[in-house]
């Protein structure tokens, strides 16, 4: 069985290269293109009023790597403002950006789920909230549940758009292996860390000359409930949840086969 990763491609390849080193046939098939912002300039003013806000939310690394990217050379990050994070590849990411654990709060390792959800119940919600400023860093458009909860407590929350989402690249490759995965459903898995990446993959079979669906046997495996049951709304026969770390799927992988 060949796993189909549909990640960004900047993540998609070092995964492929990971399931790899632990046995796993994998092949990249980005089903998401993430892309810089056209105007950096709510960015770089997103930047400039850091020191006035005590959170800044990070929804994924992409969130984080796009904003650290359009940092103005004269802005440091303050030594007194949180980072927040939905778990280990985003705080991953921020880490990278220069920022030390202890500025950082994410759920913790052995959660059950790595969200906003998960970060607000175990390091948010016993703070108070009333008159603070927090900013979340996201791309155009995406959840307001955890902006929604900041507000009911007193918070004042603006976003950040920090970086761009968009269909893939559908070139022969691509075309030809999802036509792979379709006829033998059997051979292959789906691997989804995001629901926007099966509403593309979706989109992409309803354009067919004469328009695709997914036959009976495809599989799928999803990092989170929500992607789960879009999955499911999808079509796909089979989905299997998974924690979103490379170990985790295979471990999720190897208790499915047997």
């Amino acid at each position: 069985m060949r796993v189909i990763v549909t990640r960004p491609a900047a993540q998609a390849d070092s995964w492929v290269d990971a399931l790899g080193e632990l046995g796993v046939e994998a092949v990249a098939l980005p089903l998401m293109r993430i892309c810089a912002v056209s105007d950096s300039a709510p960015v770089v003013e997103a930047w400039r009023q850091l020191a006035a806000s005590r959170l800044v939310f990070f929804v994924s690394a992409n969130a984080a790597a796009h904003f650290f990217a359009q940092r103005p050379a004269d802005v440091l990050w303050p030594a007194n403002v949180w980072a927040g994070s939905t778990g280990p590849g985003t705080t991953a990411a921020l880490e990278a950006c220069g920022l030390a654990a202890a500025q950082i709060l994410e759920p913790a390792g052995d959660s059950a789920q790595f969200d906003s959800e998960s970060l607000w119940q175990q390091r948010l919600c016993s703070l108070d909230w009333q008159g603070t400023a927090v900013q979340i860093v996201r791309g155009d458009g995406g959840r307001d549940w955890l902006a929604d909860t900041l507000r009911d407590r007193g918070a004042s929350v603006s976003f950040v758009a920090a970086y761009q989402r968009g269909e893939p690249e559908w070139d022969e490759r691509a075309r030809a292996l999802v036509a792979k995965a379709l006829a033998q459903p059997a051979g292959h898995l789906w691997l989804f860390s995001s629901s926007e990446a099966i509403d593309n993959l979706m989109l992409h079979l309803g354009r067919a000359t004469r328009p695709l669906s997914l036959p009976l046997g495809c599989r799928a495996m999803a990092t989170h409930p929500r992607i789960a049951s879009a999955a499911q709304r999808a079509g796909f026969s089979q989905v299997l949840q998974s924690r979103p770390g490379v170990a985790e799927v295979v471990a999720s992988l190897q208790s499915a086969a047997s």
